[in-house]
């Protein structure tokens, strides 16, 4: 019977892997899901840049 010993770096190092895996994947995934929106032109309604309301509103004055 063959046991496997994951030292403190090993276990860190794979914990590290892992967020990193689902980052990137997050990541791909928003980036591929907005670039299909813009082929087929939707916009969803919260995708203003927030500071487009504070120079709306510094126009106004």
């Amino acid at each position: 019977m063959t046991l496997l010993y994951f030292d403190p770096g090993t276990g860190a190092l794979i914990v590290q892997f892992l967020a990193a895996a689902v980052a990137g994947f997050l990541l791909f995934y928003r980036t591929v899901k907005m670039k299909i929106k813009s082929i087929f032109g939707i916009k969803s309604k919260k995708e203003d840049d927030f500071m487009d309301e504070i120079d709306d509103k510094e126009e106004q004055k």
